[in-house]
């Protein structure tokens, strides 16, 4: 039978065992959808009781541009490297470790600004669940090898490639590039980590097809994963 989002909702309710706080990662390609999926779990498990799951993207590990520069590397953002992966798995351990009545406080990322936000996202100690997703969850190399053990399911969102970067323009363009410079940086820089990510896929514990995920057959809800 084909997988729906009904069956992802229960195989993600299973993820708490015992009492131990979870933790469900969502990779995929710039442009899969991995920030809708997560936002439609987050929002249909959470309901309208107490809130029990918390969404951690790692987009908020992002260098910001200053870092950026002074490197060298701003002209190929959102590559592997120009990521804190170390600082992403230690946040992982913080709230793994789970200390009472602490609340963790996670960065984000503001689209518009393109720059991480820190202290954005609080994880309080009732969150049974952490959802975070970002594309180098299953990456083997440096840092990132670290994330990967961390987390007790990882999920790739499988996206058909043309609509893919079809989303992927639309989004750069929404953000305030102009459609010759939305298509340049999604077939360039964001091609190739597109590639680096599509040969973790053998790793996930799951495919998504998009046809699981709510309007997913529509326009990219903003923001887009």
């Amino acid at each position: 039978m084909p997988l729906t989002f009904e069956d992802l909702l229960a195989r993600a309710r299973r993820l708490p065992r015992g009492g131990r706080r979870a933790f469900l990662g969502i990779a995929g390609s710039p442009g899969a959808g991995k920030s809708t999926l997560a936002g439609h779990l987050v929002r249909e498990l959470n309901g309208t009781g107490e809130p029990w799951v918390a969404h951690v993207p790692m987009d908020g590990f992002h260098l910001a541009d200053a870092e950026l520069d002074r490197l060298g590397r701003r002209h190929r953002k959102g590559a592997p490297d120009t990521f804190d992966a170390a600082g992403y798995a230690a946040l992982l351990d913080r709230l793994r470790a789970e200390r009472d009545d602490e609340v963790v406080y996670a960065p984000g990322f503001e689209r518009v600004l393109e720059q991480p936000l820190a202290g954005a996202l609080p994880v309080p100690p009732s969150a049974r669940l952490v959802v975070t997703e970002g594309n180098y969850l299953l990456l083997e190399s440096g840092a990132w090898a670290r994330v990967r053990p961390r987390l007790d399911e990882v999920w790739f969102c499988g996206l058909e490639e043309s609509e893919r970067v079809r989303r992927l323009v639309a989004r750069h363009e929404r953000f305030g590039k102009s459609p010759a410079d939305a298509a340049a940086w999604a077939l360039g820089p964001d091609q190739h980590n597109a590639d680096l990510v599509a040969a973790t896929r053998h790793r996930a514990d799951l495919v998504v097809p998009a046809r699981a995920v709510p309007g997913a057959r529509g326009p990219a809800p903003s923001p887009p994963g």
